[in-house]
C-alpha cells in the first residue's frame, strides 16, 4: 500500500536548518552537522538511507528546496536524492510559478501551482503507478523543506512521519513544528546509531 511519508532530519531543539538557509547554504549557518548521518559509515545509517531512497515512488518538495538542489552548488552526479544514493524518482515541486529554466534536466520535474494538497495527491498517484509496475509497495515522500512538511502535517496529509534526530542544538533556524495543535502519534520504530536517532511514527 502506498503511504504519504514525511521524512526529514531535525535538531534536538526542533530545527531542520540553521539560520539563513538558502541556495549555496542549504542547511543554514551551523546546520551542516544535521546531515552527518547521511554520509556516515554506520551500517544502520546506510541501511536506513538506502531503504528510504528505494521506497520512494514519487517525491514532493517546496520551491525553496528546489532552488537549493537545482542551484549551482546543489545536486550533481555524485550527490542527489538520498545523498550518495542519487535516486531518481519523479519529483513534484509546490510553487506559485515554474522556474524559467532547470539545471537538473536528467530528473523528472513537475511544478504544481495549485497547492500542496494537489501535489501530495499527484505524488501518491504516481507512487501507486510505479508500485504496480515494479510489483512493490512504494511511497509518496515529502522531503521538505520544513515549512512544507509542517503544513502537510497540520493539514492531515501525512500517513507516516520519519524523523532523523541529530544530536545538535541549533538555537535558531527553520522550525518543523509551528502553529499546529497537540497530536498523539503511534511510535513504530526507533533505531539509534552513532550519528542519529531514527524515529518512525504513524499518524492517525
Amino acid at each position: 500500500m502506498t503511504r504519504v511519508v514525511a521524512d526529514i532530519t531535525i535538531s534536538l531543539d526542533g530545527y531542520v536548518t540553521g539560520p539563513d538557509a538558502g541556495p549555496g547554504n542549504g542547511l543554514g549557518t551551523g546546520g551542516e552537522p544535521l546531515h552527518r548521518w547521511v554520509f556516515s559509515d554506520d551500517p544502520d545509517d546506510k541501511r536506513i538511507l538506502g531503504a528510504a531512497t528505494e521506497r520512494s515512488g514519487a517525491v514532493v518538495m517546496g520551491r525553496n528546496l528546489f532552488d537549493i538542489v537545482d542551484g549551482p552548488g546543489g545536486w550533481n552526479d555524485d550527490i542527489g536524492y538520498g545523498a550518495t544514493e542519487v535516486g531518481k524518482p519523479d519529483f513534484l515541486v509546490v510553487t506559485s510559478s515554474p522556474p524559467p529554466t532547470v539545471r537538473l534536466t536528467g530528473l523528472d520535474w513537475t511544478f504544481v501551482t495549485t497547492g500542496l494538497e494537489d501535489a501530495v495527491a499527484a505524488a501518491r498517484s504516481r507512487a501507486e503507478t510505479v508500485s504496480a509496475e515494479r510489483g512493490a509497495d512504494l511511497d509518496a515522500v515529502l522531503m521538505g523543506g520544513g515549512a512544507l512538511i509542517g503544513s502537510a502535517l497540520a493539514a492531515g496529509l501525512v500517513d507516516t512521519l520519519v524523523l532523523h534526530l541529530s544530536p545538535i542544538i541549533l538555537g535558531a533556524g527553520t522550525p518543523l513544528f509551528t502553529g499546529s495543535g497537540p497530536r498523539e502519534l503511534v511510535q513504530r520504530e526507533v533505531v539509534v546509531t552513532t550519528t542519529a536517532t531514527h524515529l518512525t511514527y504513524d499518524l492517525g
